[in-house]
């Protein structure tokens, strides 16, 4: 039963990823695990988990920083793109970790010993899941919420028009996405992982003000941060509404279509947004990031000492790394 649930928890996580993940490569910042938590800083990543037993586990290995190895990913928009896509490979790679330390512990024998014959997370699974994700999101925040503002517009033809339209299909996309947001949140495994989160995020807190990295201090802080994924994931959906009204496309597949093509370009500028208003958080863009900031009460949780220690020694390994390769942190 408990190997089963294991998996469970990885499939749900990831596809909240990007709502658990804050990518931002000249940063510190991390993203909540399985029973656990990934830190991460622009030139290394450490991962702490805690194991049934109750030990730790880490794993730090150093990070190759893009806009340093390519110029052009450092250029504005593009490095939006680019940084999201590492930063999601890297959380899965996190994901799966924290899951196999998991697996690991269920498997062994009455005498502690793990099985000759181990189940772990591998390719092929790596693979269904990630499959399954893109399939998830593609449906459930594309193709369904087109499909109902289509049908509404045949019983209402009043909604036809351009703006009005793309206003019930991104209003029908959001409710969908708070919807699922919630509902992990009833889960008693998913409520976990919102509470590492909030570890995570206490522990970056912690650091930016320059604090001391201990249960004291970083206790003291909010759980929510303005360069949580969480934010990212709503200003998306945000700006799509307005982007979408811009494009004159009437056919219910190519709408579908505009709407896979352009994500590109909305993750570009939404990124650059968080990014400007995570620096300057009285400015007029901060506003945007506030409904994010909101939903992080969701999100994450108030964690225990026990969690916090473990985003505690994540971080603290992944900065040991950070020094060893001569790295230079840019503090927001």
């Amino acid at each position: 039963m408990q190997f089963f649930r294991t998996l469970w928890r990885f499939l749900v996580a990831i596809q909240l990823l990007p709502a658990l993940e804050g990518g931002e490569e000249t940063l510190v910042g991390g993203q909540a695990v399985l029973e656990g938590v990934m830190m991460r800083s622009p030139h290394a990543w450490a991962i702490t988990c805690r194991k049934p037993s109750g030990e730790l586990s880490t794993h730090s290995e150093p990070l190759e920083r893009l806009s340093e190895k390519h110029k052009w990913m450092a250029l504005p928009v593009i490095r939006g793109v680019m940084t999201l896509g590492h930063a999601m490979t890297l959380g899965f790679r996190a994901l799966r970790f924290s899951a196999n330390i998991q697996l690991d512990e269920i498997q062994k024998d009455e005498s502690g010993n793990p099985p000759k014959k181990k189940f772990e997370i591998g390719g092929w699974v790596a693979a269904v899941n990630i499959a399954i994700s893109v399939g998830f999101f593609i449906f459930m925040y594309k193709y369904l919420p087109l499909l109902a503002a289509t049908e509404l517009k045949k019983a209402h033809p009043e909604l036809g028009g351009q703006i009005t339209f793309n206003l019930v299909d991104g209003i029908i996309r959001l409710a969908l996405f708070l919807l699922f947001i919630w509902g992990t949140s009833l889960l008693k495994d998913i409520r976990r992982v919102y509470e590492y989160h909030g570890a995570e995020h206490k522990t970056v807190f912690a650091f930016e003000n320059g604090d001391p990295l201990d249960t004291i201090a970083v206790q003291k802080y909010p759980t929510f941060h303005p360069r949580c994924g969480t934010s990212f994931l709503m200003t998306v959906m945000i700006i799509s509404m307005f982007v979408y009204m811009l494009v004159p496309v009437t056919t219910f597949w190519a709408r579908f279509g505009i709407r896979i093509a352009l994500l590109p370009v909305i993750t570009g500028v939404s990124y650059e947004i968080i990014r400007f208003a995570a620096r300057r958080r009285k400015s007029l863009f901060a506003i945007m990031t506030a409904p994010g900031l909101w939903l992080q009460r969701v999100t994450t949780q108030p964690p225990s000492d026990e969690q916090a220690i473990c985003a505690i020694t994540a971080l603290d390994q992944a900065m040991v790394l950070e020094k060893a390769r001569g790295g230079d942190l840019v503090i927001a």
